[in-house]
């Protein structure tokens, strides 16, 4: 987590380039992401050369050619103002955007419409030097950073667009508990926070995953796929990715939706996501392996559409989803829901408070996970109703005491365990069997079958309440006097 100094460092370079004539928050990450992205890969060759040297062979996989010398960060961030403005104009940054299969070709792909706009000398030194100065030798710390400049981004984008709040990315990690031998997806990945908590978890809880070569492999060549169609979120996804040491994730411009994009299909055993929540899309360009599972438009019923169509059968999927989806009485909706609980298995559904996504949007939405069976499989499903994540639910979104993610985790697992309990629907947890969510229309909304428990008020006998009033009537009438003789 950034904190103190270093977050200081990374607050004045914001300030910096803001004050320097970049005032768009999103242009403000994309150029300090081409800077990251420039020490990252002179980072990676100075690591290869190290190796070679020890061993006494040559590079394995260089970066740098010979006479691309001055295109390492290590050397051009030594040359004075103008030499140094020009060098990374002129050189380093076409260099990044066509690298052409050398390391971190799944970054530069996205590159081809990458523009750089710090507009002159003076402030490239200063953020360069800045930069420079920010230690980012672990790799925890380099992902912290950029994390914490993505956290800067304060506006929703378009088309129902939200940066989903770490930690309830983190939660819905803890709730799939991701395995070495699993193929992520999060087919709206904008900045890649699935894929990159993902990875953390699995290297916090399987500790020999990059260690044994196999796993090696698979973890950073195979594990890992995003897409999006926003290109300037791939960029800043991309590089994420590669902050938290991720060598070759499949990240790809596609939109996921489209009848041009229909083959990823029984691809991932793991899908992440938080969908755009809003918009509507012309079915004519969907999919139509989609519109059979629920025929509408709605963008967030499309998406649980695709995430059951690119599951492997038994892969399982955490999607946030609007409030909508739970209750919507349209024949899609109930479609969908029904889809879900009677062809596949509907494991829990967890209702978040309206403020999780503050200070972008109030949207009250909840989480979804299930698992495709095609058989069926659903006989009781899982509710939480989560009233705390551990901040304010305004826009300051302040630390707060109260938190139920803990709680939320750990009774998850008790339920995956025994599979029984959690029968008092009074509680915060409970179950709900599939017959009486049937009967209920699929209605999967948390206050349809949750009992609230109302205390028993006691009043005084209506004798006792009229001689109350008598008294305070008695008494208003005295002090009416009291003030007609001051007059």
């Amino acid at each position: 987590m950034i904190t103190g100094e270093l977050k200081s460092k990374i607050d004045q370079l914001w300030l910096t380039i803001y004050t320097g004539g970049i005032s768009n928050p999103l242009s403000v990450i994309e150029q300090v992401t081409y800077l990251l992205f420039a020490k990252r890969i002179d980072d990676i060759h100075t690591n290869r050369e190290a190796q070679a040297n020890l061993l006494g062979g040559k590079i394995e996989n260089p970066i740098f050619s010979k006479g691309q010398d001055e295109l390492r960060w290590s050397r051009f961030k030594d040359f004075e103002p103008e030499k140094k403005f020009n060098t990374f104009r002129d050189k380093v940054f076409p260099f990044i955007k066509d690298m052409n299969g050398n390391a971190g070709s799944s970054y530069t792909k996205f590159m081809k419409d990458a523009v750089f706009i710090v507009p002159n000398p003076a402030l490239l030194d200063k953020v360069v030097n800045m930069i420079d100065a920010i230690p980012m030798e672990d790799r925890d710390t380099k992902g912290d950073l950029y994390e914490y400049m993505l956290s800067k981004i304060a506006t929703a984008g378009q088309n129902g667009q939200f940066r989903t709040p770490r930690h309830i990315i983190r939660m819905m990690v803890e709730l799939t508990a991701p395995t070495p031998k699993d193929i992520i997806c999060d087919p709206a990945c904008g900045t890649c926070g699935f894929l990159m908590t993902a990875a953390a978890y699995l290297e916090e809880t399987h500790k020999d995953i990059l260690l044994d070569n196999e796993q090696k492999e698979h973890f950073h060549q195979h594990m890992f796929h995003g897409s999006d169609f926003d290109s300037s979120m791939l960029r800043i996804g991309a590089m994420n990715m590669t902050l938290h040491g991720i060598d070759n994730p499949s990240i790809e411009y596609r939109d996921s939706l489209s009848e041009d994009h229909a083959d990823k299909r029984n691809a991932y055993t793991l899908i992440l996501a938080n969908p755009p929540f809003k918009g509507s899309l012309d079915a004519d360009g969907v999919a139509k392996d989609l519109l059979q599972v629920s025929k509408t438009k709605k963008t967030e019923l499309l998406f649980i559409s695709l995430f059951l169509k690119q599951l492997k059968p038994g892969g399982r999927c955490a999607c946030i989803v609007p409030d909508g989806v739970l209750f919507g009485s349209s024949k899609a909706h109930q479609q969908l829901r029904q889809t879900l609980i009677e062809e596949h298995k509907l494991d829990a559904v967890i209702s978040m408070p309206s403020g999780v996504f503050k200070p972008y949007a109030g949207v009250s939405t909840a989480i979804l996970i299930f698992t495709r069976t095609d058989s069926g499989g659903t006989d009781k499903v899982w509710f939480y109703d989560m009233e705390a994540d551990g901040l304010s639910l305004d826009d300051k979104r302040a630390p707060i005491e109260a938190n139920d993610i803990p709680d939320i985790v750990e009774k998850y697992k008790q339920w995956q365990k025994k599979s029984e309990g959690f029968e008092d629907k009074k509680s915060k947890a409970f179950v709900v069997d599939k017959n009486d969510i049937a009967a209920n229309k699929y209605d999967l909304s948390i206050n349809r079958y949750k009992e609230i428990e109302y205390e028993e008020v006691k009043y005084d006998e209506p004798q006792i309440i009229l001689d109350q009033l008598e008294a305070l009537e008695s008494e208003i009438q005295s002090d009416l006097k009291e003030l007609r003789t001051m007059l």
